[in-house]
């Protein structure tokens, strides 16, 4: 595919629009740690939200729709629509708790919530499992999908596209901290929205599929793998029982609470944990976590499913797609592929907007995964292992030299991985067992460092059986090794936190006075530090009304997203249902946070 002058001149305008302004905010963020890893906890809520839905929508998140679409229907999409519960739980539960804290990365939570060595050591080696570990092989996942973009759209090599990616990437992520990666992701998320969306029309314009009526009629009489409908956003109960329990019922039932996915970690985490840490107060917390959910589950998802459905009418089969590609390199080859090999219908000037969107994409989440990643290995591994008293532009100056290597170790791994939909599933696998655990344990005491040790450990080790056993040709589904690894690891951690040392009482006293974690399971330590219940009502604690915001919050999320689906597929009493229904639980959901506001605002931790 070649791109013509208009092309180019859009595209050198993306750069321009996306990154100069980032470059204002070099010499702010080179001042300390603070700035740089945490903007100076003064993010407000709408910016947070921006960041945090234009950092989970990365160049492979198109691929993986659309990998998931072609093999499981839309209703395979659940896989990730059911972690709308984790992401409103986080809401509603914890984005003060973590506002609170005061501390600047989450794994420095841990030396404030657990006591002795064992605290210590969970946020060293987290800082390395997560931040390097994990963290190469999201990057990989994203940098994946970039080399089979630019693999069909340009003919280029993995290490072409990398060695692109990678100058672009680690010179901004190193030079303009996380200030400048929220500026960029405010922009270049409306630059990939103004793609995405182009790309899903100019698809339906095609005379195969004769818009969303034809590609509706189409795909109607199209029979899915094992029979499924394509178009369904509820998977067929009636005769696909299997299907129905992997990706809706084991999604819904187990997923969202048992497993660590980032940007949907169970209580919050990661760069979603970061944002909330940055935010100028604990409102602003709440309302960028709220924004982000909303953003993330109803603006983002139809243009890729319409695209992924358009695909399967112009490429019904992979061979389909290597014919049209011949000189695309066969290692690339799979159903994630078919997002950017839809993209060469596109018009002059819209294939610069969309290069340029996808070069966002991909920009926007490698580089808060490089800074989130640098945040970790200097602040929670470095600095407080290594080298304790330097001053603080020595610690930005590793930062940057640290963001660096996070790039070529994640590039390394590229090499070694196939599509988006299996590292999506390796991700959840080793993550499984270990959700429950950062849930409960800002609400309940006794959970102590050691439990943390043997949940990542188990499930790690469980995840390799299972893998060693699939090597043998024992196959088994993966929501069959989801049950298998949670229901192990949660038994390791809970016996676990039933005979191993516990947290220090001091320490506790000290986090529930920093932090006031609401609930039954604090009650002995309330009693403990000698805190009465109106002292620890004020704290605005209100569990009804948070139960109630996260039900709502749910509710409005799944029928605005269901409502545009039904809409696009022409089933109007569905929608006008649907949209009720959202009208209804948004205005119960304005006066809950209202209420919550009102009744809990605390004072903005510095």
């Amino acid at each position: 595919m070649k791109l013509q002058l208009l092309d180019w001149v859009i595209v050198v305008g993306t750069f321009i629009i996306c990154f100069l302004p980032a470059l204002y905010f070099s010499k702010r963020a080179g001042k300390n740690t603070s700035e740089f890893f945490a903007s100076g906890r003064s993010v407000p809520w709408w910016l947070g939200g921006l960041s945090m839905v234009a950092t989970t929508f990365s160049s492979d998140t198109p691929n993986l729709v659309t990998d998931i679409v072609r093999r499981q229907g839309v209703a395979g999409n659940w896989v990730w629509w059911a972690f709308v519960l984790t992401g409103v739980s986080t809401v509603f539960f914890y984005a003060r708790l973590w506002r609170r804290s005061g501390v600047m990365t989450d794994l420095e939570f841990y030396e404030l919530r657990y006591s002795g060595k064992a605290a210590s050591f969970v946020r060293g080696f987290r800082s390395i499992y997560l931040g390097l570990f994990f963290n190469a092989i999201i990057m990989a996942t994203v940098n994946l999908a970039a080399c089979k973009i630019a693999g069909i759209l340009f003919g280029l090599d993995r290490w072409q596209t990398l060695l692109f990616v990678g100058s672009l990437n680690v010179v901004f992520a190193a030079q303009s901290g996380l200030w400048g990666v929220l500026v960029i992701d405010m922009i270049q998320f409306i630059i990939k929205m103004t793609a995405v969306i182009a790309a899903a029309y100019f698809a339906l314009q095609l005379p195969q599929i004769g818009g969303m009526s034809g590609l509706v009629e189409k795909l109607s009489n199209i029979p899915g793998p094992n029979g499924i409908n394509y178009l369904n956003m509820l998977p067929d109960f009636s005769n696909n029982w299997d299907i129905a329990i992997a990706i809706f019922i084991m999604p819904i039932a187990v997923q969202w609470w048992a497993v660590w996915y980032p940007g949907a970690e169970p209580g919050g985490g990661s760069y979603i944990a970061q944002r909330m840490l940055a935010s100028k107060s604990e409102k602003d917390s709440l309302g960028a976590v709220l924004f982000f959910n909303v953003a993330h589950y109803v603006l983002r998802p139809w243009p890729w499913i319409i695209v992924g459905l358009c695909s399967i009418i112009i490429y019904p089969q992979l061979s389909d797609i290597q014919n049209a590609f011949p000189n695309l390199d066969t290692k690339l080859l799979g159903h994630d592929i078919a997002y950017p090999a839809m993209l060469k219908f596109l018009p002059v000037g819209f294939i610069g907007l969309m290069v340029g969107g996808l070069i966002a994409a991909n920009s926007s989440t490698i580089i808060t995964h490089l800074n989130w990643g640098a945040s970790y290995l200097v602040h929670d591994f470095y600095r407080r292992f290594i080298r304790k008293n330097s001053d603080e532009k020595h610690y930005v100056l590793i930062g940057r030299l640290v963001t660096v290597g996070l790039f070529l170790c994640g590039a390394g791994l590229v090499f070694v991985l196939d599509t988006a939909k299996d590292t999506f599933d390796i991700i959840l696998q080793i993550g499984a067992g270990t959700g429950l655990l950062y849930l409960i344990r800002w609400f309940w005491w006794r959970v102590n460092a050691w439990s943390e040790v043997v949940a990542m450990v188990s499930s790690f080790l469980i995840s390799i059986v299972l893998l060693i056993l699939n090597k043998q040709g024992i196959t088994i589904s993966l929501h069959a090794g989801l049950l298998v690894t949670i229901a192990f690891t949660t038994v390791c951690w809970l016996i676990t936190v039933f005979v191993g040392p516990k947290t220090d009482e001091k320490v506790l006293i000290e986090f529930y006075r920093k932090v006031k974690p609401f609930g039954p399971g604090w009650k002995r330590i309330r009693e403990k530090a000698g805190i009465a219940d109106s002292a620890r009502k004020s704290s605005g604690e209100n569990i009804p009304l948070a139960l109630l915001g996260w039900v709502t919050g749910c509710t409005l999320i799944w029928s605005s997203l269901f409502t545009v689906g039904n809409f696009l597929y022409g089933r109007m009493l569905y929608a006008f249902l649907l949209l009720t229904i959202f009208i209804i639980s948004g205005i119960v959901l304005i006066y809950i946070i209202r209420k919550l506001w009102s009744e809990g605002e605390s004072k903005t931790v510095s």
